[in-house]
């Protein structure tokens, strides 16, 4: 996987916090960067702490599967991005709260999909730690850009980030098939 590669899961798995930004851009009074700071610090956290999860979990069970890992890569990373592009249809129902609790529930509804993708990594040749760094500060990254853009340019950007992300993810899963495929 190269740094190419990287950036690409990155920007996906921060798709979902990047929407989940703009809406409490949105919706919290007087939105700034310290709130984008604060939803940067909870998703850019929960993006980048559930992949390495997903990754030790999926290294257990990686001799057993070897032969078939880019099956699944492929298809928890398709499902993953079908699912961002099936909730992009949703309206999101954010409310204007963000204290602890809220902030970590929305944190791990974001980040679920990143345990999967932890999982996924542990089946490709790849330093966990780089890939959890780049997701992580490209999540805080957009967590704060899209709280502000939220403030500034209303709804019109948040179910557009999911289904962009999904469609990446879906690449990168098509691509990592292929090429174990001998394809490309």
């Amino acid at each position: 996987m190269n740094a190419f590669d990287i950036l690409l899961i990155s920007i996906g798995m921060a798709m979902d916090s990047f929407a989940v930004s703009v809406c409490k851009g949105l919706s919290v009074k007087k939105a700034g960067i310290p709130e984008g700071v604060k939803c940067g610090i909870y998703f850019g956290g929960f993006q980048a702490l559930m992949p390495v999860i997903g990754y030790y979990l999926g290294r257990l069970f990686a001799d057993l599967i070897v032969k078939i890992d880019h099956w699944i890569a492929f298809i928890l990373l398709l499902f993953i991005g079908l699912q961002m592009i099936r909730e992009s249809r949703e309206t999101e129902n954010v409310d204007d709260k963000m204290d602890v609790r809220t902030m970590l529930i929305l944190a791990v509804a974001t980040s679920i999909d990143a345990l999967t993708i932890g999982v996924t990594l542990a089946f490709i040749n790849v330093n966990i730690w780089v890939v959890v760094t780049s997701i992580g500060v490209v999540t805080f990254m957009f967590s704060l850009v899209g709280v502000l853009i939220g403030r500034k340019v209303g709804s019109m950007l948040g179910n557009k980030a999911k289904i962009i992300g999904g469609l990446i993810l879906i690449y990168l899963g098509t691509k990592i098939l292929l090429e174990h495929l001998g394809v490309i």
